[in-house]
């Protein structure tokens, strides 16, 4: 992993930066059966250990970790009754302080529901990550539209999404606003919990349309977003520029924008669209997802991040990517040990981390500073 260039030369880019979405046996409903996967070891400590230290052997800024209140299900109204698919996860908060110790720079990222969660659990539960990883702790809050899950706390049910909404992320976010407004409430509250014990983790948020850019420009450090082509790049760059507008976020704090890929990679041409529609004939439907599905080669996938890296829209850019491996551990395997060398002999990825923390990582501002 060598390169004698730390920026993007030919168009004097700074590098980019990568994280990794972590999800049981991997983004594809089928993973579990792919060969090499680890269906077995999915709920013990040394399985998710394997997955995070080999993401810091690989320099990537930071990983997040996949939870919910409830199972996984294809339905929206409730658990379905599959048998093929993984069900159940390991508490997000939980996997990341297990790792900490094991790991020295890498920023550790959670992902919690906010919605029937109290401020001050999720506070004190965020700020002993933050201890046990200092610097390096992240937090990706979540909302829950899910009637079981409100359930569970002897809570009306929310907003009921309706099979049809699926494909309008304007329509979804406007269904639930309620909870988003929650949630911005939640952030506000756990900032200013974190802000008494001298706590700053950096804080990220996926989001498809407004509403929830807003939530991000209003709250968050890092934006993940889902575009599908270069088009679609410069479009929610600039739906997130004029969110940030609109909630008058402060220009000394910057927000910074990830698109977020579904990935299978595979070095032999053809071989990751094949073993995908292999995946797919065993989960019995195409794989979907909100984020873009790439299948091919590393050194392609280099391609497309750098291209869609230069979209320029109005002075405003990518910053990174996060990568969601549709098998684990093969396609994190492909991204460490294939797509990282590839993308820092172009000069386009840090042959060695820089920075301690994950504020550092991402060129945050300093947030002591910003509380004086």
């Amino acid at each position: 992993m060598t390169s004698t260039s730390t920026t993007r030369p030919e168009r004097g880019l700074p590098p980019l930066h990568l994280a990794v979405a972590l999800d049981g046996a991997g983004w594809h409903p089928a993973a579990w059966r792919a060969e090499g996967a680890r269906p077995g070891e999915l709920f013990t400590a040394g399985y998710w250990a394997d997955l995070v230290t080999e993401a810091e052997r690989g320099l990537l800024d930071l990983v997040t970790v996949e939870d919910a209140l409830a199972v996984q299900s294809v339905s929206l109204r409730g658990p379905d009754e599959r048998t093929d698919q993984v069900r159940g996860r390991l508490d997000a908060v939980l996997i990341a302080g297990r790792v900490a110790p094991l790991t020295s720079r890498i920023g550790l990222v959670p992902t919690t529901n906010v919605t029937h969660t109290e401020p001050r659990h999720l506070s004190a539960a965020l700020a002993t990550l933050d201890r046990a990883a200092p610097g390096r702790a992240g937090w990706r809050p979540q909302i829950s539209a899910r009637a079981d899950d409100a359930a569970h706390f002897g809570r009306p049910a929310p907003a009921t999404l309706q099979e049809t909404d699926l494909g309008s992320p304007e329509t979804i976010s406007g269904r639930l606003a309620p909870l988003f407004d929650d949630a911005a409430e939640v952030l506000a509250t756990v900032r200013r919990l974190w802000n008494g014990r001298e706590h700053a983790l950096p804080v990220t948020v996926l989001a498809h349309a407004r509403i929830p850019y807003e939530l991000a420009a209003k709250g968050g450090d890092v934006v993940f977003i889902t575009p599908h082509s270069p088009d679609d790049v410069a479009a929610i760059l600039t739906e997130v520029a004029t969110a940030a507008t609109a909630v008058a976020r402060p220009a000394e704090r910057p927000l910074k924008v990830f698109a977020d890929l579904l990935v299978l990679l595979d070095d032999k041409p053809g071989e990751a669209a094949r073993q995908k529609a292999r995946l797919d004939d065993l989960d019995g439907a195409p794989l979907a997802s909100d984020a873009e599905v790439f299948a091919g080669a590393p050194a392609e996938l280099a391609d497309l991040l750098l291209a869609w890296g230069t979209v320029d829209t109005a002075g405003l850019r990518l910053d990174g990517f996060r990568l969601r491996p549709a098998r684990l551990p093969h396609d994190l395997l492909a991204i460490t040990r294939s797509l990282v060398p590839e993308l820092q002999r172009r000069g386009a990825f840090r042959t060695a981390y820089q920075a301690h923390t994950l504020h550092g990582h991402l060129a945050l501002p300093d947030p002591a500073a910003l509380r004086r």
